[in-house]
């Protein structure tokens, strides 16, 4: 017969063991530079520059529309998808809309959106710290681009599994973009939107490349612009004692998106302000469209009056527009 023994467990740590981050918090780090993300970078934004002297110089109208209306699609597919949708439930899409708005986020390509929903799940729960993937406190590079050029932050990767991504991993729709997701991001984001020019309406290769790149290029920097400057320079109507800010300039480029304070307040409501107006919010008209032919649905929003009660007890006295409010 054996002799006792204790077996000693292994106990998987909790986020409790963790210590609390406090925002606005940012430890002194040594960055790993992923020189293939520096690379590609790299060569995107300078050909977008390029593309930019084309669409001056040599490309056709028909080309310039085109690639307007790819612009704003594909920022529809990250705010009403990835953002509105899937990572707040701010709402809740009919299967159509679902994969019509996956095909839309793909030709945003931001890595898959579930890959974009873990993320911004971790910015909302650790706001402005350490464990936020682009945490603002580093100024505006790293919260704009800078931090897809650096491994991810320690804190990121040992908080990453306690957030909640059940809801995501089960979207069928969002598991097919993720498993095919090279050829499929590929051919919708960069393929088709190349060649459509070229064989619809004779555009050349070299424009048709290069506008494409410009496209992209600029979805991305209007989407980054949420991370950094809508937490950096803008007022605070609803929480003075956050840095994330309202600013009218990201919510034009961003559809939106710029009333970032008040989103940070209250991130479940579907429209992302208070509005009164859509203004500067075409993705709101958007899934109020959809609302309207039943494709959308359970839209969640906050009475006015707690929208009242929170601003004038947190707020810093200006309002949705940055005016200051008559006393």
């Amino acid at each position: 017969m054996p002799p006792n023994t204790t077996e000693e467990r292994c106990l998987e740590p909790t986020e409790a063991n963790f210590e609390k981050l406090i925002a606005p918090q940012a430890a002194p780090r040594k960055f790993q530079i992923v020189y293939w993300n520096l690379l590609t970078f790299g060569y995107g934004h300078i050909a977008a520059l390029y593309g930019l002297y084309l669409a001056f110089t040599q490309a056709m109208w028909t080309s310039i529309f085109f690639y307007c209306t790819l612009f704003v699609l594909a920022m529809i597919g990250v705010t009403a998808g990835a953002h509105r949708l899937w990572t707040h439930r701010a709402y809740k899409a009919k299967m159509p809309l679902q994969i019509i708005l996956m095909f839309m986020n793909t030709l945003a390509f931001q890595n898959s959106a579930i890959d974009w929903v873990r993320d911004h799940r971790m910015h909302h729960r650790y706001s402005d710290t350490d464990a936020d993937p682009h945490n603002a406190t580093r100024g505006f590079f790293y919260s704009h681009v800078g931090w897809l050029l650096v491994k991810k932050h320690e804190e990121v990767k040992k908080r990453g599994k306690f957030i909640d991504m059940s809801d995501i991993y089960a979207n069928p729709v969002l598991r097919f973009q993720k498993k095919y997701a090279i050829p499929f991001i590929g051919s919708v984001c960069f393929l088709l939107p190349t060649l459509v020019p070229v064989f619809c309406w004779g555009e050349s290769l070299k424009v048709a490349w290069h506008m494409c790149l410009l496209r992209y290029i600029t979805n991305l920097n209007a989407t980054f612009l949420v991370n950094s400057a809508a937490h950096l320079w803008g007022t605070k109507p609803y929480d003075q004692s956050i840095k994330a800010v309202q600013n009218k300039i990201v919510s034009f480029f961003a559809l939106g998106e710029g009333f970032h304070n008040y989103h940070h307040v209250f991130p479940w409501d579907y429209r992302t302000a208070e509005l009164g107006n859509n203004r500067l919010n075409l993705t709101t008209l958007f899934i109020d469209f959809f609302a309207k032919i039943g494709w959308a649905y359970d839209l969640k929003t906050v009475p006015e009056e707690a929208i009242e009660s929170r601003a004038n007890k947190t707020g810093d006295g200006t309002d949705l527009w940055g005016k200051i409010k008559a006393v």
